[in-house]
């Protein structure tokens, strides 16, 4: 029998309300722990008055989860805004003053939440068709030429390789220091991910280069492959470039030391492959037909095959 997959459309209101309802529980209880455990209130206010914000913050952020959760959806054109300003102030505290660095955080992580289960509150549905907006419409790419490509798809992952898998992750690894927030790994984990990000470029280098070549096409959605690619690394696994710049985001989080890196290359993983994946198959599915389908159904998405199809 095979595992029930995840299924991002089957999110609406109710899973909505259902996050906002946590949000305010787990609010609440960190409030009580604020003003009855004094290291959690060093830890996530620092030196601010905790008195004074939560006169403020209780009513807004707990009250207004709350609303959200049980009241009409128009509450999440409250919390939602709200947290973001509250998560833009504490990140700007945590970087002036290296203090309260892990409220910064917890912040951070409910302002995503607060913003994505709001719109979901709002729309009953998750939006995912508005990734593919602008230069991120997905279209076939002009029959240019495989070396046009190519060049292309070169000039495409330099810019990958210097934005996503250095710049974020070296901006990351500030704000983890500046916030307090490192923790001292040993020497091999650096190794170790030396040695992962070896092992990683070559497969998405190779991946690029049979996309360009075969499929006529770069990475980027708004410049697809015209044909479908199923040779090469595309027979183990159905996005070779997908894992490999996972597992390159991961090395670079062990390189650097940064556990926040980490957990930014993995939270990558998740909305690519809950937002991004199912409307590009969508895409491939309705260009190609019954060859994509049989081509998803042998292949899988993440882990390679332990036997490859004759032929």
């Amino acid at each position: 029998m095979s595992a029930r997959r995840f299924d991002v459309s089957t999110i609406d209101a109710r899973w909505a309300r259902v996050y906002f309802g946590v949000q305010a529980l787990a609010g609440a209880l960190w409030w009580i722990t604020v003003f009855t455990i004094p290291p959690i209130r060093t830890a996530t206010l620092g030196d601010l008055d905790a008195a004074l914000i939560a006169v403020v913050d209780i009513p807004l952020f707990v009250g207004g989860s709350l609303l959200a959760a049980f009241g009409p959806r128009w509450s999440a054109r409250i919390i939602a805004p709200w947290t973001v300003l509250i998560t833009a102030g504490m990140a700007l505290y945590a970087t002036v003053t290296t203090q309260a660095g892990w409220g910064a955080l917890l912040m951070v992580a409910a302002s995503v939440g607060s913003v994505a289960a709001g719109v979901v509150l709002l729309l009953n549905r998750v939006p995912a068709e508005w990734i593919f907006q602008g230069p991120f419409r997905i279209r076939p790419a002009r029959g240019t030429g495989a070396r046009h490509h190519l060049l292309n798809t070169a000039a495409q992952i330099m810019v990958f390789w210097a934005v996503l898998l250095w710049l974020v992750p070296l901006g990351i690894r500030f704000i983890e220091e500046r916030w307090q927030l490192a923790i001292p790994v040993p020497g091999w984990v650096h190794v170790v991910g030396v040695i992962l990000f070896v092992a990683a470029a070559p497969i998405g280098l190779w991946s690029a280069a049979v996309m360009a070549s075969l499929g006529e096409g770069t990475p980027l959605p708004a410049a697809a492959a015209r044909d479908l690619v199923i040779v090469g690394p595309y027979r183990v696994v159905r996005n070779p470039m997908a894992v490999a710049g996972i597992g390159q985001g991961v090395a670079s989080g062990l390189i650097l030391g940064s556990w926040l890196v980490v957990l930014y290359a993995l939270a990558g993983a998740l909305i690519w492959n809950w937002l991004v994946r199912p409307g590009e198959e969508a895409d491939l599915e309705q260009r190609f037909g019954e060859p994509f389908r049989r081509y998803r159904d042998s292949v899988n998405c993440w882990f390679p095959r332990l036997r490859l199809r004759r032929g």
